[in-house]
């Protein structure tokens, strides 16, 4: 930096002519003023800007005019909603317009910046692997169980029409998220054969269970799956797959050269789950044991005060 320019700044700075604050609209709404004596610091004597204050204020831009990209997916008739676009905040343009307005000064409003998001999947992508069937496991539940039935439903919305890239690593524990009353989950207290349930999401095991069975069928690599201490009904003695969001998480990766797609349901009692892909990829498939469809015996604690030993690590 030149020290001409350093007191050209100087001057204009001393001469008051750099507007005050700057106004940040977006569509005409206005989104956040920002003052110069709240993101820059002039006490040396040269200005300067305060990155983590404008990291903040960059952070409240984006949280109010971010709009997140929406994937294609497919409806419950195999038909392809397309997807969105979305878009957030450019954070690159917007810092160096930030500057200008500190250093040069000239203006006084700023449209955001905006940059384009792109979603993972798209109709094109959808279309090619929606149509062949490499794996798929069927389990079955007591549906008059309403609690338990609500969170198995809530946890395979959750998975539904997810594409794992190749080479791309599925956690169902990122994916699904923390099973909690807040996002949906209800207290289910069961005894599965003297085994018992979480209290706030109990029945999730059972869409883990049923996708490890349905991705092990397909030829997917298993990177971490755990079993419960004792076994469920739901599936075949040790091809159970626990799941706890402070412990154990089923976790497999995709080795083909294709993406795969996960289509799960889980409805009148019957949880299905079937991985789909390109007609391109050649699955190595795996034999595996189906599923009684016995229901297992359920029985319903009640909930009186001191009636339910809580225990967060224990899952179902």
């Amino acid at each position: 930096m030149g020290l001409y320019w350093i007191l050209a700044i100087l001057m204009m700075f001393q001469q008051g002519h750099y507007p005050d604050p700057l106004v940040i609209e977006r569509n005409g709404q206005v989104i956040l003023e920002m003052s110069r004596a709240q993101y820059s610091d002039s006490r040396t004597g040269i200005p300067f800007v305060v990155r983590d204050k404008l990291n903040k204020g960059m952070d409240a831009i984006d949280r109010q005019v971010q709009k997140p990209a929406v994937n294609a997916t497919l409806d419950g008739g195999g038909r392809i909603l397309p997807e969105h676009a979305g878009s957030q905040l450019d954070r690159k343009l917007f810092e160096e317009q930030f500057y200008s307005f500190i250093f040069e000064g000239g203006f006084s409003q700023l449209e955001v910046p905006m940059l384009t998001i792109y979603p993972r999947v798209d109709s094109e992508l959808l279309s090619t692997i929606k149509v062949k069937r490499i794996g798929q496991y069927a389990t079955y539940y007591n549906s008059n169980n309403k609690n338990r039935s609500h969170n198995v439903s809530l946890a395979a919305k959750a998975i539904n029409n997810y594409v794992v890239f190749p080479n791309e690593r599925f956690s169902f524990n990122e994916v699904v998220g923390k099973r909690t009353k807040e996002t949906g989950y209800l207290r289910a207290p069961v005894i599965v054969r003297g085994e018992m349930s979480e209290d706030i999401g109990g029945g999730i095991c059972q869409i883990s269970s049923t996708l490890f069975n349905a991705v092990d069928r397909a030829g997917l690599k298993i990177i971490e799956r755990y079993s419960h201490s004792r076994n469920v009904k739901y599936v075949p003695p040790g091809r159970d797959a626990t799941v706890s969001w402070y412990g154990p998480d089923f976790v497999f990766q995709n080795k083909y050269d294709q993406p795969v797609l996960i289509r799960a349901y889980a409805s009148g009692g019957q949880v299905s789950i079937v991985i789909c892909s390109s007609d391109e990829l050649i699955a190595k498939k795996r034999q595996v044991p189906s599923a009684s469809k016995k229901l297992p015996e359920e029985v319903k604690l009640e909930m009186d005060a001191g009636g339910l030993e809580r225990d967060t690590n224990k899952t179902d």
